[in-house]
């Protein structure tokens, strides 16, 4: 596959991985991170779930309002979430990711939005670089 690259973000982790500092290059993100509680942490900080849920959430939803305007769709009031959950695997005995993408389209029939959602899910880069490596549920719900 090649790439056509236009952008390149780039990150730096310090400290203890999900107990330390992330920062961009540009300076434009500044984080603490911390584990959640739930995972034994102190959860004052970010943690790297969070991130993935936000970025893949904002490119999920690029995606979905491209593939709207394609589709001449009316996507006013969209919105989309997305909830990433860490986890033991019991494959292998490690941790392994699941992910839930919920899609709002108030405007737009079940049908229609569930279409819009699965083309979305298609062309999006996070849904792409996930596909088949972690379990993904896309749903339109009401909001």
């Amino acid at each position: 596959m090649a790439v056509d690259v236009k952008y390149t973000a780039e990150a730096l982790a310090t400290g203890d991985g999900r107990n330390g500092q992330v920062k961009t290059a540009d300076g434009a993100l500044d984080l603490k991170l911390a584990a959640p509680e739930a995972m034994g942490g102190s959860g004052d900080g970010n943690n790297p779930e969070q991130l993935f849920a936000a970025g893949w959430a904002a490119c999920f939803h690029g995606a979905l309002r491209r593939v709207a305007g394609e589709a001449d769709a009316d996507v006013t009031d969209s919105a989309v979430g997305v909830k990433v959950g860490i986890g033991g695997d019991d494959t292998d005995g490690g941790v392994a990711l699941t992910a839930t993408i919920e899609v709002v389209l108030p405007n737009l029939d079940q049908e229609a939005a569930e279409d819009l959602a699965k083309r979305a899910h298609d062309f999006c880069p996070y849904s792409k670089a996930t596909r088949g490596n972690i379990e993904v549920e896309v749903n339109v719900v009401d909001d």
